[in-house]
């Protein structure tokens, strides 16, 4: 396919832009002109224009560049219109065929981490999910995920009654303490993913990596599940890395910047 013509000024303006977007603070001209690999003389007539559009401000005492309020406006407006899952849904078919795995998306709903998503892989063993399932806290990847990154309010009541009816089932896979669930999702977030093995569905390894949004929340949970026999249950294995660096990418997309 042959590529458009465009306006080349244009882009490469917009790495000025980029450059102050991918900031810590505000930047000198010629921090700024270096980051985006121009001369700072370029970069000053660039800067000129978009000041003129308030994409750009410069502070009068430090001289320093920082995006304006332009910039920002447009900014809030495509945050506005992105759809977490959507973007989610359109990437998880070639993220599958990368993995050779069944992914499923799950987000926080009215009972909990609520499956909205499932891309079975060809090869996938039959695992008795289905979408709108209700995912629990202590015994499932996602749950794990989920507990970790939300507020202790919200989960606190879900969280005892699942350890009540764990304890009178006897089993011995999930905890038993608070102490105990504390160190797990600390575990958790230390990670910055979770991982169960043979505990919800018997024979069964899941993963799951947090999306956040862009304001640090957990937007949904990106999960990858398979038989033990050829899942690779490694962290930084062949599934864990490729769904970390999806989730990762994802979060960027949808603003985060942690």
């Amino acid at each position: 396919m042959k590529e458009r013509a465009g306006i080349q000024s244009v882009e490469v303006g917009f790495g000025l832009l980029q450059a102050l977007g991918e900031a810590p603070g505000p930047l000198m001209l010629r921090d700024l002109a270096k980051a985006a690999n121009m001369s700072a003389a370029k970069a000053h007539r660039y800067l000129v224009s978009f000041q003129r559009l308030q994409l750009v401000v410069q502070d009068g005492a430090s001289t320093r560049y920082d995006l304006g309020p332009a910039a920002l406006k447009l900014g809030l407006a495509s945050l506005s219109r992105l759809d977490a899952v959507k973007l989610a849904r359109e990437r998880v078919a070639l993220l599958m065929e990368d993995i050779g795995h069944t992914l499923a998306l799950a987000v926080w709903g009215n009972h909990g981490p609520t499956i909205v998503h499932w891309e079975e892989s060809p090869q996938a063993v039959t695992v008795n999910l289905r979408l709108g399932d209700v995912m629990p806290l202590l015994s499932s990847a996602t749950g794990l995920c989920f507990a970790a990154y939300a507020p202790k309010e919200a989960i606190a009541g879900m969280l005892k009654e699942e350890m009540a009816r764990a304890q009178k089932q006897g089993r011995s896979d999930v905890p038993g303490t608070l102490a105990e669930v504390r160190a797990l999702l600390d575990e958790v977030r230390k990670r910055g993913a979770s991982r169960v093995v043979d505990t919800l569905l018997p024979g069964i390894v899941g993963f799951c990596v947090p999306v956040f949004d862009s304001d640090g929340h957990m937007a949904l949970g990106m999960v990858a599940l398979g038989p033990a026999g050829s899942f690779d249950a490694e962290w930084g294995g062949a599934v864990d890395k490729p769904l970390r660096t999806a989730a990762a990418q994802l979060s960027s997309d949808l603003g985060y910047r942690g």
